[in-house]
């Protein structure tokens, strides 16, 4: 890699041209006719709902304050950094403890750094928390080049963790944030001491797909994992668009500030409130996660890592050798059969609370779950 070791020390700055432009586009957002018998705003089985939508940016463009949760993550450390050509923006909020262990926290689509922000203060008694985005991601913006896949985003990562002076660390994951953690233990299991994995029932979707199908099911079970596989058939739109066809949506992700709000605020929905729990993420730590994608325009190349890593030999991998840790939450019983069938893994925790991003739902079960692992390596 072609690189300098430099660590640049970062602040945000959103220039105010930037936050008056975003509300002037929401302020003429030129909405869908209605559909009637379309207006019910807990209805998602269309998609968002255009009153849910409305709602939300009507709140984004009048109620919510961008400058205020901007000074509020300016108080974690932040620098930048290049590698191979590559800026990447990474948040390092050391503990007081002299003992305390490096933790790298991963994060997927559509998160964001944000989607640490309440969990950090819960783990800094006990961890040096780092939180390296992905390139195309946040501030790690723009794209130097294609190519930036799974693979070669961890080597970056691992790099990372040198340049802020961390031999061996710990590291955490959800979505494809998981798989980084994963192939962080893989390609480096001299390094990583843990391995701790977020995962939520809507990963049953990808069995018979990415994962391997669990022999012996009843057929209750088989019946419940048709239902479970069901409702995910019709949430993967996205990914099947992001996997093959990034640029074609990556147009509107950039123009459109309610275009790239649905996109995303969906997910959020869909994937924190089934029907059987109440959502629970903040609304405006959601609209300053979106607010990021908006201002730095990396709604269009976040997605870019989809199709590299669909479109790349070197894919998800795992070390037998690491301690490895699961967390399951809005957990169902046939995760641990689909994703662990030997029953090998000595710290695993199924959680009925929360969901898809677990530091956002629930971070003080995550922080606990996290502690109890490291401790026990």
């Amino acid at each position: 890699m072609n690189h300098t070791d430099t660590l640049i020390p970062f602040r945000i700055d959103i220039p105010e041209a930037d936050v008056v432009e975003l509300r002037d586009r929401l302020a003429h957002t030129r909405w869908p006719v209605p559909v009637p018998g379309r207006d019910d705003p807990a209805d998602f089985s269309r998609g968002i709902p255009l009153p849910y939508l409305a709602e939300l940016a009507e709140h984004w463009r009048d109620g919510y304050d961008w400058r205020t949760r901007e000074a509020e993550l300016n108080a974690l450390t932040q620098f930048t950094t290049v590698i191979d050509g590559q800026t990447f923006h990474v948040v390092h909020v050391r503990s007081e403890n002299p003992d305390a262990v490096p933790l790298l926290l991963n994060h997927g689509w559509p998160g964001s750094f944000v989607e640490y922000q309440l969990l950090i203060p819960l783990l800094t008694s006990d961890f040096h928390v780092v939180i390296a985005t992905p390139p195309g991601f946040g501030f790690s913006t723009p794209l130097s080049s294609t190519g930036w896949d799974l693979a070669r985003t961890t080597d970056a990562f691992a790099e990372i963790m040198t340049r802020l002076g961390y031999a061996r660390f710990a590291v955490h994951g959800t979505d494809i944030g998981s798989g980084i953690a994963g192939n962080l233990a893989a390609a480096h299991p001299d390094r990583v001491i843990g391995v701790h994995l977020g995962v939520d029932r809507a990963v049953l979707g990808l069995v018979g797909v990415v994962f391997p199908r669990p022999e012996g099911l009843s057929d209750d079970e088989t019946a419940q994992l048709a239902a479970v596989q069901a409702a995910s058939a019709a949430e993967r739109g996205y990914l099947e668009m992001h996997n093959h066809r990034p640029d074609t949506i990556a147009a509107s992700l950039a123009d459109s500030p309610v275009g790239l709000l649905a996109w995303i605020a969906e997910k959020f929905k869909t994937r924190t409130d089934d029907g059987h729990r109440p959502p629970v993420v903040d609304r405006d730590q959601l609209l300053t996660v979106i607010s990021v994608y908006w201002f730095t325009r990396s709604g269009a190349s976040s997605i870019q890592f989809y199709y590299e890593s669909e479109h790349t030999t070197r894919g998800l991998a795992m070390a037998s050798e690491v301690p490895t840790a699961w967390a399951a939450f809005d957990s169902h019983p046939l995760i641990r059969r689909a994703m662990e069938p030997a029953n090998a893994i000595g710290h695993w925790s199924d959680f009925t609370e929360g969901g898809h991003f677990p530091a956002m739902e629930e971070p003080e079960l995550l922080a606990e779950d996290l502690r109890g692992f490291v401790t026990s390596i």
